[in-house]
């Protein structure tokens, strides 16, 4: 069972990142406030469940969240400021989105650049502990799933539909022949 909150009385944001690990296309991140009393089974970690299974989380997540809001850092920020502060900047993007504005957040993972004067709790493992992480990490990913999708359309052989610009073997090869597109991060070990 995911716990509903860290701190009772406070109004907390859940946050977290999705496209981190992968060669092309930006990183995602997403910020959800949700009712202190939200519960629904469907949610959990967004690696936990199903493709068809997120895309109907997600919904559930934009119909009860008291707010949420996705933001992204494309591949030529990333090149720029490397991909965990590229990470940490989407995150930013999405918490300046809310309203109301938290006065807590809680961050997946165990890093993050302080923003503003926000307090906030770094959480291992956050999206398979709290709630609102969990509805994050699923708004992150399925709005970067949807992003990837359409650049498939421009770019198909890479196979964008399949791997979401992570580094898998048909994808390499795919820049192998092709050479890299616009979308790829130029700072990232493309081939081995």
């Amino acid at each position: 069972m995911l716990k509903p909150y860290l701190h009772e009385h406070l109004v907390e944001a859940g946050c977290d990142e999705a496209g981190r690990g992968c060669l092309a296309g930006p990183v995602f991140a997403a910020a959800v406030i949700l009712p202190k009393d939200f519960t629904h089974p469907l949610l959990n970690d967004s690696k936990q469940l199903s493709e068809k299974q997120r895309f109907a989380a997600r919904q559930v997540v934009e119909q009860a969240a008291l707010a949420w809001a996705v933001a992204r850092v494309n591949p030529e920020e990333i090149d720029k400021i490397n991909i965990l502060n590229a990470s940490f900047l989407a995150m930013h993007r999405a918490i300046d989105q809310l309203n109301p504005a938290p006065e807590s957040l809680l961050i997946d993972g165990n890093r993050f650049n302080p923003y503003r004067d926000f307090p906030f709790h770094c959480i291992i493992k956050g999206d398979a502990k709290l709630l609102s992480i969990a509805a994050a990490s699923i708004l992150a990913k399925t709005y970067r799933d949807d992003y990837m999708m359409q650049l498939d359309a421009e770019y198909p052989y890479y196979q964008w539909h399949r791997n979401k610009g992570y580094p898998t073997r048909a994808h390499r090869e795919a820049i192998q022949v092709h050479g890299p597109s616009p979308h790829h991060r130029k700072s990232f070990r493309l081939l081995k």
